[in-house]
């Protein structure tokens, strides 16, 4: 018992909580970048856009572009959708409204995003859903690729 607390006791302390001065902060936040939803929903479609034309190019069938384009549209709508009510919510300074929020847009997001896919069949005669899946995948993806570049960029400062 005397070696355990003995070890302990050789332990430094830890550091307590230094709040960072503003020339700190500022600091921090030019080495730390946020990214814009609005850059990510941007590159969401346009990324979406392009692999439906590149799949209508090289298979030759409309459907199976129109049904990449489809699983795009179902990641982007309601990501744009959440991205414009988080973006609202911020403004009203509240930290307990913004997290309920976060949760209730979060919700609006799956649900409109499953109503989306839902819809496809009616939507896309001859739909292919191996396509829509590969353009639902490949968008979700670019926010990989956006936390990706928000690294790189953040090491480059």
């Amino acid at each position: 018992m005397t070696k355990i607390s003995t070890e302990l006791e050789d332990e430094a302390p830890e550091p307590e909580f230094k709040p960072l001065t503003p020339q700190e902060a500022q600091v921090w936040r030019m080495k730390n970048p946020t990214t814009s939803p609005w850059l990510i929903l941007a590159v969401q479609v346009a990324v979406a856009i392009a692999l439906a034309l590149l799949v209508g190019v090289l298979s030759g069938r409309s459907a199976w572009a129109w049904s990449v384009a489809w699983g795009g549209f179902a990641v982007a709508l309601p990501a744009s959708l959440f991205a414009r009510a988080l973006s609202r919510q911020m403004k009203i300074g509240s930290s307990n409204v913004a997290l309920a929020g976060l949760f209730v847009w979060e919700l609006v997001k799956v649900v409109l995003t499953v109503v989306l896919l839902a819809a496809a069949p009616k939507v896309i005669s001859e739909l292919s859903w191996l396509a829509l899946l590969a353009g639902f995948v490949v968008t979700m993806k670019v926010y990989w690729l956006a936390w990706y570049w928000s690294a790189i960029r953040s090491r480059s400062v």
